[in-house]
């Protein structure tokens, strides 16, 4: 089996002002996290998560299982570590909905409500509980699942990572067949959209990128709630090994490009003219009869070639002003990724350095809604590292960590 399609699509929803949803597209791994706390805590927490199924690789030649279980405590312990040492996000927790391909199915890790589904030959099938107030009501037969749907404390959630230092992950594997399509969201799906709309707006469309962002437009137009992250991922029969896998590009959103100035450091364009340059011409000597009673004309000594070395020193100075006109004008098109005092991610354009006097040259080429404490240490270290690029490089660079969760 292979993976033939994946896509990931994150939304902050039509109620809710900032975005605590992450996502990992990360073939064959795959994850969503919700997160959950005060103030920016939530997004920190899911981050946290998100970078922990990107960073850490010690489990990488365990089972399936163990692996997804031990990446999940991986991130468990970096946002439990995290929340106890700065006040600023205490108590702060994450669900997590995880999927492995490998050679004997789909293995599954699970914490919280968020959920998995399976989706095979039209039918929609959930493969994890909730781990919920109300679902362990309604699993006790103490209450409906309709009732559940409106209940007042359908939110409260009994397990999440970062609340405890160890956390009980459900891990499973479930068969996989060609053709199957795999579901992970958060609840802000599916509090809004019903099993039969997810199956019928799947099957419409073209790609699983279509199908994420159709479905998130689907719970929008229902109200919206919560914030939405939907990842999707197809197989069909091994064709060349997971190496083959086609990866759809994230879904990036951020605000329209600003001018490619950089104020302060606007330089013309001085074009170098041709030199001209006076080719001197050969002087040739005329002999005619010699007469013994004419006494020679003294030579006259050369003049020094005034003009000549004038145009010279001129194409030198301008190609010196060309030089540094040229080197201003790609200084103005330079970036580089860091964070502004407001702590958001920051594409800036031009250099890294400060004159004084409130003399930068540097100004923000595009402002994230990605903040900089969502980032781990690591990633921090990555893109903080004011190395110079393109503005679209740059873009890509960020877009990565924004696809998964951005405010």
């Amino acid at each position: 089996m292979r993976i033939s399609d994946s896509a990931g699509t994150t939304d902050s929803g039509r109620k809710r002002r900032r975005n605590e949803d992450a996502f990992v597209l990360d073939p064959p791994l795959f994850a969503v996290a919700d997160g959950m706390g005060g103030a920016q805590a939530g997004e920190v927490a899911s981050r946290l998560a998100a970078a922990a199924f990107r960073e850490f690789h010690e489990a990488d030649e365990l089972e399936p299982e163990e692996r997804v279980a031990a990446i999940i405590q991986e991130a468990n312990h970096r946002i439990y570590e995290r929340a106890r040492s700065d006040a600023q996000v205490s108590g702060m927790g994450t669900t997590i909905t995880a999927a492995l391909l490998s050679d004997s199915g789909v293995a599954i890790g699970h914490v919280g409500d968020s959920r998995a589904y399976r989706l095979r030959q039209g039918t929609l099938e959930q493969l994890t509980e909730d781990h919920s107030l109300v679902a362990d009501l309604v699993r006790s037969g103490r209450l409906s699942p309709d009732e559940a749907d409106t209940h007042p404390q359908r939110s409260v959630i009994t397990r999440a990572l970062g609340t405890d230092p160890e956390v009980d992950v459900d891990t499973f594997t479930v068969p996989a067949e060609p053709g199957d399509v795999f579901l992970l969201c958060s609840d802000g799906l599916t509090t809004m959209v019903g099993d039969e709309e997810i199956v019928e707006t799947i099957g419409k469309a073209s790609t699983l990128e279509q199908a994420t962002k159709a479905l998130v437009k689907a719970a929008n137009r229902a109200g919206g709630e919560d914030n939405i992250t939907v990842v999707l991922f197809s197989l069909s029969v091994e064709a060349g090994g997971l190496e083959d896998t086609a990866v759809a590009p994230a879904d990036t959103r951020g605000e329209p490009d600003l001018e490619d100035t950089l104020t302060g450091l606007e330089a013309a364009r001085v074009a170098s003219p041709a030199a001209v340059l006076e080719r001197e011409e050969e002087t040739t000597a005329v002999w005619g009869p010699v007469d013994d009673d004419v006494e020679p004309v003294p030579q006259r000594r050369p003049r020094r070639n005034w003009g000549r070395r004038l145009i010279w020193a001129l194409v030198a100075l301008t190609f010196a002003v060309a030089v540094v006109a040229a080197a201003l004008w790609a200084m103005s098109r330079a970036n580089f990724i860091g964070a502004d005092e407001e702590g958001n991610v920051v594409v800036y354009q031009g250099l890294p350095w400060e004159l004084g006097g409130g003399i930068d040259l540097y100004r923000p080429h595009y402002v994230s809604r990605l903040q900089a404490t969502q980032l781990t240490e690591a990633e921090r270290a990555e893109l903080f590292d004011h190395s110079l690029t393109s503005y679209d490089e740059a873009r890509a660079r960020l877009g990565r960590y924004e696809a998964e969760g951005v405010p």
